[in-house]
């Protein structure tokens, strides 16, 4: 640690008897600098990666039902099934105005229907099946704050009442059309019918919802819809109508947000993320081949700490950090087009426990993000996320408590989507972070 110090000072001193014209001149355009000060860059500062796997993610109304499986290479067996809630807008046959008039109407078909919401991941030329099943349980969530999350479910019962095998073509397409079981359209038309369900309580007392579930043989993608878009809808007629387009139908959509969720599942064995521990610890970069590790859905993220970064005020008297920049890499090969890699990068804060204290924020209040530059080089060496730090260090440093706060990388949709990133650490042979920080003596 002395040694850093003496390095840093050293470095300092090259500056202080320069002129202004020297390289080492930086203005920073704040008023209180004269001209004459100097900034020094210093990129040789310790940076700790590690990843991290948060308890659990809340996935309700979020506006997407999130269906499908994936064997990923890094990350090991993706899987997301969903689950909802259906209440309709009206529980009566069409004009039915009397007993009588209702027996004139017969059962057609029932369906669920999809809507794309143009969101997808993983292999779309590949076929994805999945299966619809009727919940056993209702869809309660959780009392303390009416949430249900990555890792809640529901019981369910082992008979499919619809199935479908296809290849999603989530930017072409408008929706898919899934036939249900007839045995249980005809039930539930005939509870209407009867006018044994008339309303919402009636309604989802005979049906509590469905879940989607992917058959654990189809590893390939995962898909989004539209929870505002998809539905359930149950066709019927009048009984021996000579009008072949007189089909009336009933529409079952999901009304409420907060009764749909997806429970996202990450199957980490034999990866070198197996070992992942609880929430409240880190799994550092040196046990994972100098990398860290991000993926949305599954609460896995990444970590990074600063530990020498309290010696700065060692440096000088009256000295400040003006500016930083952190540059973050993608491990060549993690990525391609059916792994591609985020825009951005949110950016939080966290303390010892990976507990999280709000957005890493600038000097001015407003949050951060980390913005990927993809400019073209033949060895992907300007490929990387770049993030200003110069206010969350210069806080760092004058801390007086021995605490230190730490970043945590997620992705944008970190709650709806399974969208994963694999970062280099500061020893990687490829990729390395860069830091860099603007230091001034006054």
């Amino acid at each position: 640690m002395h040694k850093f110090i003496l390095i840093l000072l050293f470095v300092l001193s090259l500056f202080s008897c320069g002129t202004d014209t020297d390289t080492g001149e930086f203005n920073v355009g704040s008023d209180y600098l004269a001209l004459s000060n100097k900034v020094v860059l210093i990129d040789t500062v310790t940076v700790n990666m590690s990843t991290i796997n948060f308890d659990s993610l809340a996935t309700s109304s979020k506006g997407r039902i999130l269906i499908g499986n994936y064997d990923d290479p890094v990350f090991g067996k993706v899987k997301a099934d969903s689950y909802f809630q259906l209440s309709g807008s009206s529980y009566a046959l069409n004009s039915v105005g009397s007993d009588t008039e209702a027996t004139n109407y017969v059962f057609d078909s029932i369906s669920m229907i999809l809507k794309y919401d143009k969101y997808y991941y993983g292999d779309t030329t590949r076929v994805q099946t999945f299966n619809i099943y009727r919940l056993t349980q209702k869809v309660k969530p959780n009392k303390e704050d009416s949430q249900f999350y990555n890792n809640s479910s529901l019981a369910y019962s082992s008979e499919s009442l619809g199935s479908i095998s296809f290849k999603p073509r989530p930017t072409q397409k408008d929706s898919i059309n899934i036939q249900m079981n007839k045995e249980f359209g005809e039930a539930l038309f005939q509870k209407i019918k009867k006018r044994e369900v008339t309303d919402f309580d009636s309604f989802t007392e005979y049906l509590k919802g469905f879940v989607l579930v992917p058959e654990n043989s189809s590893s390939s993608n995962v898909i989004g819809f539209s929870v505002s878009s998809s539905k359930v809808r149950l066709y019927y007629s009048k009984y021996q109508s000579d009008n072949e387009d007189a089909s009336n139908v009933l529409d079952f959509s999901i009304l409420d947000t907060s009764k749909q969720f997806n429970s996202i599942s990450l199957d980490k064995t034999g990866t070198v993320l197996q070992n992942l521990p609880i929430s409240s610890s880190n799994l550092s970069s040196t046990l994972t081949n100098n990398q860290g590790f991000i993926q949305s859905g599954t609460g896995v993220a990444c970590r990074i700490d600063f530990p020498n970064i309290k010696q700065f005020k060692n440096i000088s008297t009256n000295g400040a950090i003006v500016d930083a920049e952190l540059i973050l890499k993608p491990v060549n090969n993690s990525y391609s087009d059916k792994y591609p890699l985020a825009d951005s990068l949110t950016v939080y804060v966290g303390d010892n426990l990976n507990r999280i204290s709000g957005t890493l924020v600038n000097s001015a209040g407003s949050s951060v993000y980390g913005k990927l530059s993809q400019k073209s080089d033949e060895f992907n060496e300007n490929i990387g996320y770049s993030i200003p730090i110069g206010a969350f260090l210069q806080k760092e440093m004058l801390k007086q408590s021995d605490s230190r706060s730490a970043l945590i990388l997620t992705l944008p949709g970190i709650s709806k989507s399974v969208n994963r990133l694999v970062l280099a650490d500061q020893k990687h042979l490829n990729n390395k972070i860069q830091l860099k920080i603007y230091y001034i003596s006054y």
